[in-house]
């Protein structure tokens, strides 16, 4: 497999994301990316992983665990986490990298830093963000349903405390 550069990657995921409307889904990102997408029974410590895997990967050669119990905005802010790993830190993978349910992976800070940035930028595009909140205000308990995310995740997005 050779490894796609990250601003092609960046550029896919940023097309996707243009095509869409809200929610954006997750899943069908990480098929156009060329990675599969499973859940997994974890304990509730672990939110995911992405790994090579010869397998069940797809065209990258890829595949993301998910925890199968975690809530669904959950399970969508985890794939996009390790979407964001594969976008941006392809070559550092490896035999596959945990998160466990803080996002941290192992990986330097500044990287997971990154990952929680770009997931949610495709989970809560600043345009689209700035679209709702023209009709609905700061009303982070709406906006939140509108990009089925967690409040937590739009309070953050938002810069507005919880």
């Amino acid at each position: 497999m050779t490894v796609r550069p990250v601003s092609e990657k960046l550029r896919i995921v940023n097309d996707y994301i243009s095509e869409m409307e809200l929610p954006i889904e997750v899943t069908p990102l990480a098929n156009r990316l060329g990675i599969r997408v499973y859940r997994a029974p974890w304990p509730n410590e672990i939110s995911g992983k992405i790994q090579k895997d010869a397998e069940r990967g797809g065209e990258s050669g890829f595949a993301i665990f998910v925890n199968q119990d975690h809530p669904a905005v959950r399970r969508r802010f985890t794939i996009a986490h390790e979407i964001a790993h594969y976008v941006l830190h392809e070559r550092k993978i490896g035999d596959g990298i945990f998160d466990d349910a803080l996002y941290r992976s192992g990986l330097p800070h500044r990287e997971e830093v990154q990952a929680n940035a770009l997931a949610a930028d495709i989970l809560m595009p600043k345009k689209l963000v700035r679209e709702m909140q023209g009709q609905h205000g700061d009303e982070i308990g709406k906006l939140a349903e509108i990009f089925w995310v967690s409040e937590q995740a739009m309070s953050i997005r938002l810069g507005v405390p919880t």
